[in-house]
C-alpha cells in the first residue's frame, strides 16, 4: 500500500492501487512542471505516488498564494469534486520536486465509489485533511504575523523535502506567501541575526 506517515494515515491497499493504475496512467514530473492550471476543465484526478506538489490559489490579477502540499498517497480533492460535477479547476498545481503521479480519469473515480468502500473512505479522509489545512491558512493569514508565517512555511518545506537546506528565491517566497519581496528579504535578515536561518544565494538553511 502507499501511505503518508501522519496522523491521518492515508492508505490505499495494493488491490485498490492496482485497480487505480489499471484505470489510469502514471506521469512523471520534474520540479516546476505544471500539473494543472486554474480555469482548466477537470477531467483527471491526480494521486501522488512519490514526490510532492504545491497547490496555489490564483486571483484575477494572477497573484498566487500557496494553500497546501500534496504528498505521497494524497489526491487533489478539488479535482475530484470538479470532475464529479463537470466544473473547471479553481486551483493551480506545480511539482515541488521530481514526482510520480497517477492520473485517474474523473468519471472512473466516480464509478469506483460504488464498488470500493475503501475508496469512499479515502476520499472523505482527504477532504477532511484539505478542509483542516484551509482553516489553518485562514487562521494564519488573519491572526499570525508575517514572520511567523514565513518560519512555518520554511519548516514545512524543509519537512516535505526532508532536508534543512531550501533552494528558493526571495521573490518566490513572497509569491507563495502573498506578500512583497522586500518584506521577505527584511524578515529573513532579521531571522539570520536571531540565528534561525543561514542565507545564501537563492538558498536558505534552517539552523
Amino acid at each position: 500500500m502507499i501511505s503518508v506517515d501522519n496522523q491521518y494515515n492515508f492508505e490505499i491497499s495494493l488491490k485498490l492501487l492496482e485497480n487505480l493504475k489499471g484505470q489510469g496512467l502514471i506521469k512523471k514530473l520534474n520540479e516546476g512542471d505544471i500539473l494543472f492550471q486554474e480555469e482548466q476543465a477537470v477531467r483527471e484526478i491526480p494521486i501522488i505516488l512519490s514526490g510532492s506538489v504545491k497547490i496555489f490559489q490564483v486571483d484575477e490579477e494572477y497573484r498566487e498564494i500557496l494553500l497546501y502540499y500534496l504528498k505521497p498517497g494524497e489526491a487533489c480533492i478539488m479535482s475530484f469534486l470538479g470532475g464529479l460535477f463537470n466544473d473547471k479547476s479553481k486551483l493551480k498545481a506545480i511539482a515541488n520536486e521530481e514526482s510520480e503521479i497517477l492520473i485517474l480519469p474523473a468519471y472512473k473515480a466516480g464509478m469506483l465509489l460504488k464498488d470500493y468502500p475503501e475508496w469512499t473512505e479515502y476520499i472523505f479522509r482527504v477532504y477532511y485533511q484539505r478542509f483542516k489545512e484551509l482553516l489553518d491558512i485562514v487562521n494564519s493569514v488573519a491572526f499570525k504575523k508575517m514572520d511567523e508565517r514565513l518560519l512555518t512555511f520554511l519548516q514545512d518545506r524543509a519537512g516535505i523535502l526532508n532536508q534543512t537546506q531550501i533552494e528558493i528565491t526571495h521573490e518566490e517566497l513572497a509569491n507563495e506567501l502573498g506578500t512583497a519581496r522586500v518584506v521577505i528579504s527584511r524578515l529573513l535578515k532579521q531571522m539570520e541575526k536571531e540565528g534561525l536561518v543561514e542565507l545564501g544565494r537563492n538558498r536558505i538553511t534552517l539552523l
